[in-house]
């Protein structure tokens, strides 16, 4: 369920708060020397508990659940139904939430996890019943704050499964994070394997232990060759927690290296900058942020929101015309479209954007409520 520096849980993936670089960049700290962890206590020897073949392993537990409940004779829409059933609609499985990242077999052991242990823990019986599964993550609206300039991001991960001829299907422990109007990036089992070290080492994080809270992100960081943005992030602010400013650039500059759009990472920068007295750093990435934030749709659509509440409908109107140009089949953004120009008084264009969020409705229920609200705002207005 990719939930403060701040912490984000979005269904498995964390990140914490608190590429480009400017060539003027001061830091003499190497990325050798960031990973190293020797001013945190780590050592070269400093090791994860956890091997990443152990994450996707399937247990002889989860071989027996397979043949209680998964016929492999079945085609593989109806051997993916079985297993849904199997895990979400029966007593065979009483998953219970909790705050903890476990391997698929642990889960499976416990009924214990987040929601990225869940969806571990699905990929791996999915591919043990023959089907072919895969990861994605989704892009769900941010969370947005200006207060300090904080960034928070949710990143969410789900199941896309192949069943051939049916096509795909969608499989998601966190229904109130997912739409399938949101863009979806099938990812490798190594960078969600990288998100899963990842979040272990914000729960070391979190409980003092720093040494393995190094180790994990270092795991996170060589899954990917180098390359996953969110770890480097979060090994920066981890160096920052403990005063070791030289560090925290490093890994964040480095975090922009392997993501340019990282926004967490150009947040982190304006705070740690501004910590320092240096405005001008501090200044070069909060307009990075800014302009990062302003092309992001899920944003305008929050400010059209906070701009409808104030009354000014005009403003409102101006974010939400961006936000559609960008997401087309949002229903919600197109409705409160039509309610702006309303309380304008244009009751035509009200009635054209109503429809429009009629039409793009994912449920029958959904374009109901749209209809009905519509009418009931319109007989208030007269």
């Amino acid at each position: 369920m990719f939930r403060k520096v701040v912490l984000i849980s979005a269904l498995g993936a964390v990140f914490l708060l608190e590429g480009f670089a400017p060539v003027w960049a001061q830091t003499m700290v190497t990325l050798e020397e960031v990973l190293a962890g020797k001013p945190l206590g780590a050592t070269d020897d400093s090791t994860t508990s956890i091997d990443g073949s152990e994450v996707l392993a399937l247990s002889d537990e989860m071989r027996v659940f397979l043949r209680e409940h998964v016929n492999p004779g079945s085609t593989d829409v109806f051997k993916l139904q079985q297993l849904t059933d199997a895990i979400m609609g029966t007593t065979h499985i009483r998953l219970e939430y909790d705050e903890n990242t476990r391997t698929a077999a642990e889960t499976f052991r416990l009924q214990l996890g987040n929601c990225l242990s869940f969806t571990t823990m699905f990929v791996t019986l999915a591919r043990g019943a023959g089907l072919k599964a895969k990861f994605q993550e989704v892009d769900i609206p941010p969370d947005w704050t200006t207060r300090r300039d904080v960034f928070v991001l949710n990143r969410h991960i789900n199941i896309i499964v192949d069943v051939g001829a049916g096509g795909t299907r969608a499989v998601d422990f966190n229904d109130g994070d997912f739409k399938t109007t949101y863009s979806v990036e099938t990812i490798s089992d190594r960078r969600a394997i990288a998100h899963f070290f990842n979040n272990m080492g914000v729960e070391r994080m979190q409980s003092g232990e720093i040494v393995d809270a190094v180790a994990f992100f270092r795991r996170a960081i060589v899954e990917t060759e180098g390359g996953f943005s969110p770890a480097w992030t979060n090994l920066g602010t981890l160096y920052r927690k403990y005063g070791h400013m030289d560090f925290a650039e490093a890994a964040y500059l480095h975090a922009l290296d392997s993501d340019k759009e990282d926004a967490v990472a150009m947040s982190n920068l304006v705070s740690l900058y501004e910590a320092q007295g240096d405005r001008e750093r501090a200044d070069v990435y909060r307009k990075r942020v800014d302009k990062h934030r302003m092309l992001n749709p899920h944003l305008r659509f929050s400010l059209a929101r906070i701009a409808f509440d104030d009354g000014d409908f005009d403003t409102a109107i101006n974010h939400l015309k961006h936000a559609i140009r960008k997401v087309k089949d949002e229903g919600e953004y197109f409705f409160l479209l039509g309610v702006c120009y309303l309380m304008k008084g244009d009751e035509q264009k009200a009635l054209r954007w109503a429809a429009k969020a009629e039409r793009v409705a994912e449920t029958d229920e959904e374009r109901l409520r749209y209809s009905t609200k519509m009418r009931a705002l319109i007989e208030a207005s007269h």
